[in-house]
């Protein structure tokens, strides 16, 4: 029970009681005692608004509590804190400007929206001095949004790489440590829950490039929206390509990736699959879990590592956004992220990686000598060559130096006009070697 007898009831509306509101109201519920005696405030959902009220959620609710409304619900004068968790841009965007513009600080879990939209709901929270939380829109249950807007406020980052999306982390995962080929991976993917029935966002990138935009926004600064992320899925991603990195001593991932370069400014942020060299803290990300790792100047390296989805975690980031707007409320106070400055984008042809190139060529005399003028001609270094097998099943692969982008991409278009080069398979990006 409470140690305080005068504390103070926080009413909270809910949009949306899906996946994570449906968590998060009984997590409300447990929780308000430890939360009641350790902040003097008192959780409680006095208003949710659903699509369908006659849906069981294995929750009850007062008869006044449910509606179909929720701009009754961001309307409601006893409303004090708006939880939305429907998804979507609009009408998502409209009910958090009409709470932000009443004075309701407002908890949001709703990535499309932020990756699309940010810098605007971020405005219209300072200048009505209250919070935008949104914990749970990046990374589920992971704390990472808080850390990088709090407590590396002052570092100058230069780099974040993370494993954003559990889905194509699953897929990936069954296919590296059992041979499974893509469509039977993903066909387990959907069977267990872990894909949707249409997949595409997932296994495109889509999911993971909204992610990457909020986070280079927060941890650079930067005005950076989903449309500035270069994808790149990983439903072109074989059996054989992930055997030939097994055994060259890397696991294939796909990473979102947001870099700042500190001399010019720029910004580059792309979501791709990428060889991981096993000793890298991410190689050992498995199955449906994320990790984000962040590079800074000063902290040097960081990650952090846990359930990227699912309710309970979401929900649960949730929480923890509601705690901090409601002690803050009380207070009169609110966290700003301050003004964001327009970003640069450094195009996907100007970044640089290391690369790894399978080709399958022809079994004649000057072959090599064809391949690898094809990369000197374009200015790109080889760091390692091997051949496997022999006669007309030879196959060729190459892992560069690091190299630009454009440069590489035009050493493949060379590669394909060479008659000796009957097919390019795997083309894939080195990270952290």
């Amino acid at each position: 029970m409470a140690n305080d007898t005068n504390s103070r009831i926080i009413r909270v509306g809910l949009l949306g009681c899906g996946n994570v509101g449906g968590a998060l109201v009984p997590l409300i519920e447990q929780q308000a005692d430890v939360i009641e005696a350790r902040t003097g405030l008192r959780l409680e959902v006095v208003r949710v608004a659903v699509r369908n009220m006659s849906r069981d959620r294995g929750l009850t609710f007062g008869d006044d509590v449910l509606t179909r409304d929720a701009y009754a619900v961001v309307a409601d004068p006893d409303i004090d804190i708006v939880v939305e968790v429907i998804g979507g841009i609009e009408p998502a965007r409209e009910l958090i400007m009409t709470a932000l513009a009443a004075g309701k600080p407002v908890i949001t879990g709703n990535k499309e929206l932020l990756a699309n939209v940010g810098a605007e709901l971020f405005a219209a929270a300072d200048t009505n001095g209250v919070d935008l939380l949104f914990e749970a829109a990046v990374a589920g249950g992971i704390p990472l949004i808080r850390p990088l807007r709090e407590s590396l406020r002052g570092e100058p980052i230069t780099r974040v790489v993370g494993i954003l999306n559990g889905t194509t982390n699953f897929i990936l995962t069954k296919m590296s440590e059992e041979g499974a080929e893509y469509g039977e991976a993903l066909a387990e993917a959907q069977e267990l829950g872990y894909a949707e029935r249409d997949p595409t966002a997932d296994v495109e990138g889509y999911d993971a490039g909204a992610k990457v935009a909020i986070i280079a926004s927060i941890a650079f600064g930067a005005r950076v929206v989903a449309g500035d992320v270069y994808h790149e899925g990983i439903s072109g991603i074989t059996a054989a390509d992930i055997a030939v990195a097994k055994r060259l001593g890397y696991v294939v991932k796909l990473l979102g990736i947001a870099e700042r370069d500190v001399a010019s400014g720029e910004v580059a942020v792309r979501v791709h699959p990428a060889m991981v060299p096993l000793h890298h803290p991410l190689a050992s990300v498995r199955e449906s879990y994320n990790a984000v790792f962040v590079e800074g100047d000063a902290v040097g390296q960081l990650m952090f590592y846990g359930r990227g989805a699912g309710g309970a975690p979401t929900a649960s980031a949730v929480l923890g956004d509601l705690i901090d707007a409601a002690v803050n409320l009380s207070k009169g106070a609110h966290g700003s992220l301050g003004s964001f400055a327009k970003a640069v984008i450094r195009p996907i042809d100007e970044t640089s990686s290391e690369y790894l190139l399978s080709l399958e060529v022809a079994d004649q005399p000057g072959v090599l000598h064809a391949v690898t003028g094809a990369f000197a001609a374009n200015g790109v270094s080889i760091r390692a060559a091997e051949q496997e097998g022999i006669g007309p099943d030879a196959r060729l692969v190459f892992i560069t130096h690091l190299a630009r982008e454009a440069d590489v991409q035009a050493t493949v278009r060379a590669l394909r006009e060479l008659d000796v080069v009957r097919h390019i398979g795997g083309f894939i990006r080195v990270i952290g070697s």
